[in-house]
Formats: structure tokens, sequence, C-alpha cells
């Protein structure tokens, strides 16, 4: 059970009411519930989270997600970004793999991403020029500046949802 009450679109103000119906689709998730508490912050996290990552493709987007999300032990994030995952085309093993930290299922470039992920979400302050060498050799400027965007945004949902006890709000499947 959430340790924060969760504002259900029966209960919401015109503003969240707003929020729900026009971006969610009328379909909030616990997450976007959690944070109706305080609309300003439901609105702008929306936009901010919808334009992050959207220079890279969209499996390793949903790779990095879930990578970062099973290290940091995140079971409310891990659990959307399977599904995210599948959709973007991840097979069963990829995933599985992510799981343990090896990611010879992946090309080149998305292990050098994910590979950074890993030390990003770890010992953020031992990245270093190597590691910005071996990112450019696979990803844009662009591309790097949304991969460090979408490791921040991982690890700050994971720091969200964890704490706050958000449930799933579906069947929950494993690896």
């Amino acid at each position: 059970m959430s340790r924060i009450s969760l504002i259900e679109p029966a209960q919401a103000s015109p503003e969240v009411k707003e929020i729900y119906d026009g971006k969610l689709k009328g379909k909030p998730g616990n997450i976007q519930k959690a944070l109706a508490h305080r609309p300003a912050i439901l609105g702008n996290f929306l936009g901010f989270y919808a334009s992050v990552g959207r220079s890279l493709d969209r499996k390793l987007y949903e790779a990095v997600y879930l990578r970062v999300s099973l290290i940091n032990g995140c079971h409310y994030c891990t659990q959307h970004h399977m599904q995210g995952a599948k959709r973007a085309g991840l097979t069963p093993e990829q995933m599985k793999t992510l799981t343990e930290g090896h990611y010879s299922g992946f090309g080149e470039p998305e292990q050098a991403a994910l590979r950074y992920a890993e030390k990003l979400t770890r010992t953020p302050d031992v990245a270093g020029d190597v590691d910005f060498a071996e990112l450019k050799t696979h990803l844009s400027d662009e591309q790097i500046l949304d991969l460090h965007m979408l490791i921040g945004l991982a690890n700050l949902t994971n720091r969200v949802t964890g704490p706050l006890a958000l449930e799933v709000e579906f069947p929950e499947e494993k690896i």
C-alpha cells in the first residue's frame, strides 16, 4: 500500500483532472496520482519525462531505463519498463541479460550505453574522459546528453516510486 494517498480521477481538482484527461488520456498511473498532490510538479514532470531520451533508439531507451531500475531494485519502474521493453522489441533473452548485467545480446553502441548507465548509477563520480571517448564512438553529443538525462530520470523515478511504496497497476511479470 502506498505511503501517501493517491489522487484518483473522481477526487482530482479541475487542474489535475485536465492533466489526467489530456496528457494521460484519463488513465493516470500511481506515480501520477501521487504527484497530483502538487499539480505544478505533475504537469512539469510529464513534460520533462516526455522530452527525455527522444534522440535514442526506443530499444536502447527501454534497455537503459530497465537496467537502471534493476540496479536500484525499483519494482514499480522495473515492471513498467518491462512492458515498454517488450513493446520496443527487446527479447526475453535481452531482458534476462539486463538482470544479470551482461550486455552481449546487444550491439556495441547499446553495450557502451548500458555500461555507462551502470557506472553512472552505481558510482556517478567516477565517470570520466575514457567513458566519454567510448560513448562518442557510438553516439552524437545530443544522444549522449539524452542518455545522461535518461539515466538521471530513471534514478529519480526509482527514488520516488520505491520509497513511496507505489503499487504496480497491472498484473506483474517476471523476467
